[in-house]
């Protein structure tokens, strides 16, 4: 089977003891459309982004995953996962080249050098940081780092949890290019962030959450001035 072509949420509720983190989200994610997933913190955003990743259990509803028409599940959906988490999920002893050599290694994808060194290339962490120890590496550089190893397996769907921390301006700004080019390839992109200047123009899809509730969607292409409308009027 090969790239999925959407996912369908519906009811997705999630409790931890007493606290309920989402109540009954409904929500679809297509092919070729980026999604910005906004809200204040606390609002379910990422406890969302952690169930569509197969990480994280929902208590009730459903997370259907589709390819080829058809809904598939179990490691097929895991191998077209890439995520990029609050945490880097990279080996902090090992460095940018050998993380992504392991990972292409675990997921049987291409791990040459020339692979590895495109991939670097393509999210911008500087050569001369490469062969140095992850845990050596600015904020900013292990974002990178962190987004090289979501993107190295070919995912057709990419969750970024706060992608654009610890970039500057024109490192945020490239990242919001590279991934409405991943959105032009095809995958589905899902980005939770406060940064709306960076993926101002490139958002085909908005979805606000407050409080674990789905209380704004809507389709279309947005302006950095209209996400702040929508966002001020539905987050608050």
């Amino acid at each position: 089977m090969g790239a999925l072509d959407k996912v369908e949420i519906k009811k997705l509720t999630k409790r931890y003891g007493t606290e309920r983190a989402l109540g009954g989200v409904n929500l679809e994610l297509a092919a070729g459309k980026m999604t910005a997933l906004l809200g204040h913190n606390g609002a379910g955003k990422t406890t969302l982004l952690g169930i569509v990743s197969t990480l994280v259990r929902a208590t009730d509803g459903t997370v259907t995953y589709v390819s080829s028409g058809a809904p598939v599940e179990g490691e097929h959906v895991r191998r077209q996962i890439g995520m990029l988490a609050h945490s880097s999920l990279c080996y902090a002893e090992l460095s940018a080249v050998e993380n992504l050599a392991l990972t292409a290694g675990l997921y049987e994808v291409d791990g040459s050098p020339e692979a590895i060194t495109a991939m670097l290339d393509r999210v911008g962490l500087e050569p001369k940081a490469r062969d140095r120890a992850a845990r050596t590496y600015s904020r900013g550089m292990l974002q990178r780092l962190a987004l090289a190893r979501a993107l190295l397996t070919k995912p057709s769907l990419v969750l970024l949890d706060e992608p654009f921390t610890g970039l500057d301006r024109g490192g945020a700004l490239a990242l919001g290019e590279q991934l409405g080019i991943l959105r032009d390839a095809g995958a589905i992109v899902v980005v939770v962030t406060h940064d709306l200047e960076a993926i101002a123009g490139r958002t085909d899809h908005v979805a606000i959450l407050r409080r674990g509730q789905l209380v704004f969607e809507e389709r279309g292409s947005y302006s950095y001035e209209q996400l702040k409308d929508v966002y001020h009027r539905f987050a608050n």
